[in-house]
């Protein structure tokens, strides 16, 4: 198992030689001696003439670390509300935590997002591909169902995190089965136990899966 330490290392080789321009990383930049020669043990990396470059296991450890890392970012800032100076060091304490079960949750929570909040991509995994996939053939915005349509919340797409935090805080989350009751001249549902009215942009960023 790959420490903390170790997966900072992995993290920052991913960044500086998969996503940047340099294909190895000069031993002393990175310090932690210590934790890179176990990591060359691990054969996460390989050493040679004092440079650090990934291996394929390690360039597959890196990646999940690099998604999870984002992902919070995603979480911290759309859900939560956290600030673009605190976001950063919450996320590399998350980074390290989030399961695997968990991470899945967040993505389909956030719509699989596909960039961080500062642009840069976040990996996608299995449940990515099959969230496009169940979407390309039944999943559809809760703004273009009729009078007495209805299904399963799946995800929430928007880029307003005030509008995903109302949601939330209405208990609008994926599982969460709906009916429409009125298009106009706002959109009513029933989510739960509970009537809710909506703006077409609020509906707009609403995917439900017909059942």
């Amino acid at each position: 198992m790959v420490t903390n330490a170790g997966q900072e290392i992995l993290e920052k080789l991913w960044i500086d030689t998969v996503e940047g321009e340099d294909e190895f990383i000069e031993l002393k930049k990175l310090g932690r001696e210590g934790t890179i020669n176990r990591l060359a043990k691990s054969e996460h990396v390989v050493i040679s003439d004092n440079r650090v470059k990934l291996t394929p296991k390690g360039n597959r450890e890196a990646k999940k670390v690099i998604r999870r890392h984002r992902l919070a970012e995603r979480l911290l800032h759309d859900v939560l509300d956290v600030g673009v100076d605190d976001m950063e060091s919450a996320a590399c304490k998350f980074e390290h935590i989030i399961s695997e079960d968990v991470e899945e949750s967040i993505c389909t929570l956030l719509g699989h997002p596909r960039e961080c909040p500062h642009g840069k991509p976040i990996p996608p995994i299995r449940c990515c591909k099959e969230g496009k996939e169940i979407a390309e053939k039944i999943v559809t915005s809760l703004s273009k169902l009729r009078k007495g349509q209805g299904g399963k919340i799946v995800y929430i797409l928007t880029k307003n995190h005030k509008n995903l935090q109302k949601l939330l805080a209405m208990g609008i989350l994926p599982g969460v089965p709906v009916e429409v009751i009125q298009t106009y001249p706002s959109y009513v549902f029933q989510a739960g136990q509970t009537q809710i009215a909506v703006d077409k942009e609020i509906a707009d960023d609403i995917f439900v899966r017909f059942v």
